[in-house]
């Protein structure tokens, strides 16, 4: 796949890479990736440490956009939704993506920040896929339209599964479609690593398609006025 690289200190929110195949696809998918806390700052290059950024620079091929930003160095996904959505918006313009086929994914903070992507921006995604996260519960009422894939190691030391389960749990209590894949005998790290290399994730995502665009109100909104 060919990568375009865009930096901060030339006017953007954040760096970001954006990767897309070689031969042109007419409206292509796009597939947004949010990687952990160890990867945030300015060097671009350690987005290649793990998971879906490794595995396309050690050459994967994958029929859509993919969008990488960089984390700024003292925020999180969850502080920076709207920036990441400029971002998103912008490769969808550039490579004329199908906007039904737009889908966020990440692990342990870039999972985190998965779920807070789905739940500001509810009838936009047409499915997400957080590993090795969590999230506000309470809010995931906002997710009955969008489908959800979790993936969470057994032995995840850093984010236990139960911080998954509750988020599955509480979609499905409100009338989504969420799943939880759970990782045998992996631990945090392993899991994100191997989810996106053995189990599947970009090519369950793809076969995900928006159709309902219905406005989704926002948790709680009833008591805004």
């Amino acid at each position: 796949m060919k990568k375009e690289i865009y930096l901060a200190k030339d006017g953007y929110k954040m760096n970001f890479e954006i990767f897309y195949p070689d031969a042109k696809i007419p409206e292509p998918p796009l597939v947004v990736f949010l990687h952990g806390a160890g990867e945030r700052g300015e060097k671009i290059d350690h987005l290649a440490r793990h998971a879906l950024p490794k595995l396309l620079e050690e050459g994967a091929e994958y029929p859509t956009v993919i969008l990488v930003p960089q984390c700024p160095e003292n925020c999180v996904w969850d502080n920076i939704v709207f920036d990441v959505k400029t971002l998103i918006d912008f490769t969808v313009a550039k490579f004329n993506c199908d906007k039904s086929r737009v889908y966020v994914t990440g692990g342990s903070m870039g999972g985190f920040g998965t779920w807070a992507m789905g739940q500001t921006f509810p009838d936009f995604f047409a499915a997400m896929a957080p590993i090795a996260s969590g999230g506000m519960t309470w809010r995931c009422r906002n997710l009955i339209s969008t489908p959800v894939f979790a993936y969470h190691g057994e032995f995840d030391e850093a984010v236990p599964v139960v911080c998954a389960e509750v988020m599955v749990d509480a979609t499905n209590s409100f009338g989504g479609r969420a799943t939880l894949t759970l990782l045998k005998e992996l631990r945090h790290n392993d899991g994100i690593d191997t989810a996106y290399e053995k189990f599947g994730v970009i090519e369950t995502l793809l076969k995900e398609k928006r159709t309902d665009f219905t406005p989704v109100p926002e948790a709680f909104s009833k008591y805004f006025n």
